[in-house]
């Protein structure tokens, strides 16, 4: 079975991490801070916190900018439900906004009308968080000027998008937004094994966020309340969690880290054999907008209506020919928890359909042209 994503691991990085795991520290020690300031420098970012998963991150991000009950975080439909459960776990209410039928990203359109809505109405959102999904960056200066214009808070979930940038600058350095995320599952385009990581510019909300992935501790005088005991002495100033990172996985990420651009380029010559050799199909490409050169998370089609074959028809074969096709995503709000909150199906239209036609296809780096040239293969039996 050729896989939709995998992880490539090499001597280099078992080396890392064998050699974190025989050092003075596994947990809490230097390949923690080597491993954020080698991404800050990756994505152009003043600090980054690294922590247990990206769910974590975004949880952490939410909290750092003070999400309680009676707000409201907006995003897209079209994720992993992370991106939304991690508002209800601050006590928060959720709302969505439908995808662009191009790009698959959060529509800026039905945002900006939402939010001119919501304004007269009294009711905007405390945080918007686009998902800059497959790794294509959202329109980010759009983005940008739409928070500074109504006042929201911004938290780019670029679970998809390490090594992506946007108007050519990388995505993460929060040019536009108050704080990114990444994630750096097996799946995406550099592993930690779990983890993830929040990128900002803000030092206070680096500061909170440093505290809150590690139970709300500090040993920083400056963030004490009263005088220190000693050199042993901490305080809990807020209730945290623990959501730090291992040296094991940022020995890792390190590692993977030196690879990413080649990474990303391995993904943009895969791509451009399946743009040439899958157009004459009855299948709909992804599209990429020209303000952004995409991280290539995913490289997701869509079953035209004259196929020969359904969405769910073409999954099955596919599998039988040993592609591991997979779907991605169930607009969140269709979810039974989410259905529990008061959503319903036809909330949003685009996002529905987009499912109801969606194959992710084989992508990654180590991908081989024999491989590639299966999965093309499979793809013409299957829809011609």
């Amino acid at each position: 079975m050729i896989p939709y994503g995998r992880q490539d691991i090499t001597q280099g990085d078992i080396e890392a991490v064998v050699e974190a795991l025989t050092s003075d520290f596994i947990t809490q020690g230097p390949k923690i801070t080597a491993f954020e300031n080698a991404l800050g420098a990756a994505c152009g970012a003043r600090h980054v916190v690294a922590m247990s998963s990206a769910t974590a991150a975004l949880h952490v991000a939410y909290m750092a900018l003070g999400l309680g009950p009676g707000d409201t975080v907006w995003t897209t439909p079209n994720t992993f439900v992370a991106t939304s459960n991690a508002a209800l776990y601050c006590g928060a209410d959720v709302d969505f906004v439908d995808i662009d039928a191009a790009t698959y990203n959060l529509c800026l359109d039905q945002l900006e009308a939402k939010l001119a809505q919501a304004d007269k109405a009294g009711k905007l959102p405390k945080i918007v968080t686009p998902v800059h999904f497959a790794g294509q960056s959202c329109d980010m200066k759009r983005l940008g000027a739409l928070r500074d214009k109504y006042g929201f808070k911004l938290v780019e979930d670029a679970s998809h998008a390490i090594g992506g940038s946007y108007d050519g600058a990388p995505v993460g350095n929060c040019a536009y937004s108050d704080i990114t995320i990444f994630s750096f599952h097996p799946v995406k385009i550099i592993t930690t094994a779990e983890g993830g990581v929040a990128t900002t510019n803000d030092d206070a909300l680096a500061d909170k966020m440093f505290m809150l992935r590690s139970h709300g501790i500090t040993r920083d005088p400056a963030f004490m309340q009263g005088p220190s005991d000693g050199p042993w002495y901490y305080q809990q100033v807020a209730l945290g969690y623990n959501y730090r990172i291992t040296d094991l996985q940022a020995a890792l990420g390190l590692s993977q880290i030196g690879r990413l651009s080649q990474y990303i380029d391995a993904r943009h010559a895969h791509r451009e054999i399946y743009d040439r050799e899958l157009a004459h199909l009855p299948i709909t490409l992804p599209y990429q907008a020209p303000y952004q050169r995409s991280g290539l998370h995913l490289y997701p089609i869509l079953v035209n209506a004259d196929a020969p074959v359904s969405r769910a028809e073409a999954f099955d074969k596919l599998r039988e020919l040993g592609i591991g096709v997979n779907v991605l995503y169930i607009p969140v709000y269709l979810q039974p928890y989410y259905k529990a909150l008061g959503f319903e199906a036809g909330y949003c239209p685009n996002s529905e359909d987009y499912y109801n036609r969606m194959i992710t296809i084989p992508m990654y780096a180590q991908l081989t042209r024999d491989d590639q040239q299966t999965v093309i293969e499979a793809l013409e039996k299957t829809f011609t």
